[in-house]
């Protein structure tokens, strides 16, 4: 009988702003491609996806305005804190995120940086903008639930 392979996922960093600023469409994972001081950044935490989002150049994927700060005991083997970071994808997930994106008002966003068996992988989210009247409206249900858990607590 084989043994049933789990993923040990472990949470390095998240965009709750995103997930404030945008309605997400779809979500993929992804992987990295980093230099050895950055994994080490990365794991010690010192990582920002705020502003960070997603381009496809040269039916290729690239992460921008990541940062990731310089490893302490790195030295010369540091590298550009926001330099461009690029994402690995399959060829046919690259075009169907290319024809999503032709559509008005759609972007790709980073959601989520976490660790998969050693590996650093991206939740990336196809995502569109909310205009602040829905933002409003997504801060209103979202007391009116917690009024409603603390009354039933009751």
């Amino acid at each position: 009988m084989a043994k049933k392979k789990t993923k040990k996922t472990n949470e390095l960093a998240s965009n709750r702003k995103a997930r404030h600023d945008y309605f997400i469409e779809d979500s993929l994972e992804a992987g990295l491609v980093l230099v050895g001081t950055e994994v080490k950044s990365i794991r010690k935490g010192s990582v920002s996806l705020a502003d960070a989002y997603a381009s496809i150049q040269k039916d290729e994927v690239y992460v921008e305005n990541m940062h990731i700060a310089p490893y302490e005991e790195g030295n010369r083997f540091n590298v550009d804190p926001l330099r461009k970071r690029k994402l690995l994808l399959h060829k046919k997930e690259i075009q169907k995120l290319k024809k999503s994106l032709d559509q008005k008002g759609k972007t790709l966003v980073p959601l989520k940086l976490y660790l998969v068996r050693g590996r650093v992988k991206m939740e990336l989210g196809l995502v569109q903008g909310k205009k602040l009247y829905d933002k409003r409206q997504a801060l209103r249900e979202k007391e009116i639930n917690k009024k409603l858990r603390d009354f039933t607590k009751y």
